[in-house]
């Protein structure tokens, strides 16, 4: 597995991530030269502001004599005259309204892709070891494209062993229900039957606008212990059920049970980063760490989603989206939108038309080849 010591100190053929970081940083290998200094006459001063030549500026007053005072000009007859009284106060004029905002429009050929079918129920898990690179935004908003575009039929389960946030975030908080209490009545919703959607239906909750549902997950940390590979098969199986996909949050430890085994049960990973340094670097640490333990196919198909944290793109976006579309099957990019900066409760309808538009097409990009 390559590590920041290996990386670092690998200069015989070029690491991939030095000159990756190399062109982000300043895109110049070599020395910078200082701008040679404009010749002298560039800085030609001014002529002195004063009196034309052969006239005296103005004296000082001598001991003694006061200085002349200013004279005022006195008011006019008009500034004089009292304000009449009994008009109507003149209406101001109202500012012009603001234009009218661009329509933006999901391409109709994403839609397209997003409502083709699937053959069966599709499980995607949203990774990055790494905290702060919008898995749970990223979880929320493809599940919001995809169950838009596609009439429903999707569940984000936010599966994040400590404290996730994506039931804050997304739903209805109808209830408090979470995953601890699905898996409580496990054994009785397995055995609901034909009526098994709606038996699990009351442990969900659902979006405002009722395109994707939501399993949330528990604030308690001790559920990670009953959330053994077992337990998540039989929630992974009932999801998949009553779902055409499931959207899976996951967690930040790789090496735990219920992480390896929603990525061993998955059909597409989707691995979320923002375009800084150490987000990018845990992603390709992670990618590295899945090849090794024998997910070479799925690294191969995975999907990486870049999301922009700030209005302005940073020096490494180009770079890492080079990168990443070289070596997972693709590499979708999604615009900053003003409504996310908060951290509250994420709505698709709040989004900007094109950051609308922009997560249809990274769903499309998500859904493709399943």
């Amino acid at each position: 597995m390559n590590t920041p010591e290996a990386w670092n100190n690998d200069r015989s053929d070029g690491s991939r991530w030095q000159k990756l970081l190399g062109r982000g940083r300043g895109r110049a290998g070599g020395p910078h030269h200082a701008p040679s200094p404009p010749p002298p006459e560039a800085y030609r001063p001014s002529p002195p502001v004063g009196p034309p030549p052969g006239q005296a500026h103005y004296s000082v007053p001598t001991a003694g004599r006061r200085p002349p005072v200013a004279t005022q000009t006195p008011p006019s007859a008009a500034q004089m005259r009292p304000p009449q009284q009994g008009l109507p106060p003149q209406p101001r004029q109202a500012p012009p309204p603001p234009p009218p905002q661009q329509q933006v429009e999901p391409s109709p050929v994403a839609l397209q892709r997003l409502r083709r079918d699937l053959g069966r129920s599709r499980v995607i898990a949203f990774i990055n070891p790494k905290g702060g690179v919008h898995k749970t935004t990223a979880t929320v908003l493809s599940a919001a494209a995809m169950g838009t575009a596609r009439g429903g039929g999707v569940i984000a389960w936010d599966d994040n062993e400590l404290r996730g946030t994506l039931g804050l975030r997304a739903g209805s908080a109808r209830h408090g229900r979470t995953i601890r209490h699905l898996v409580e009545h496990l054994d009785q919703v397995e055995a609901a039957g034909v009526h098994l959607p709606e038996h699990l239906d009351e442990f969900l909750r659902h979006a405002s606008d009722g395109s994707f549902d939501v399993l949330a997950g528990d604030e308690d940390p001790k559920l990670q212990r009953r959330l053994d590979p077992t337990t998540v098969l039989r929630v992974l199986d009932i999801l998949t059920r009553t779902h055409g996909i499931v959207c899976i949050d996951t967690g930040n430890n790789v090496e735990s049970p219920n992480w390896r085994t929603v990525v061993s049960s998955v059909d597409r990973l989707v691995v979320t980063t923002v375009p800084r340094e150490d987000a990018a670097f845990s992603a390709d640490w992670m990618l590295d760490h899945l090849e090794e333990g024998g997910y070479g196919d799925l690294v191969k198909n995975a999907v990486t989603l870049l999301s922009m944290p700030t209005p302005t793109p940073g020096p490494l976006l180009h770079d890492l989206q080079r990168h990443f579309s070289q070596r997972p099957r693709a590499c979708a990019v999604v615009p900053y939108d003003p409504s996310l900066e908060p951290g509250a409760k994420i709505e698709f309808s709040a989004l900007r038309p094109q950051t609308r538009a922009a997560w249809f097409d990274a769903a499309a990009t998500i859904v493709d080849g399943l």
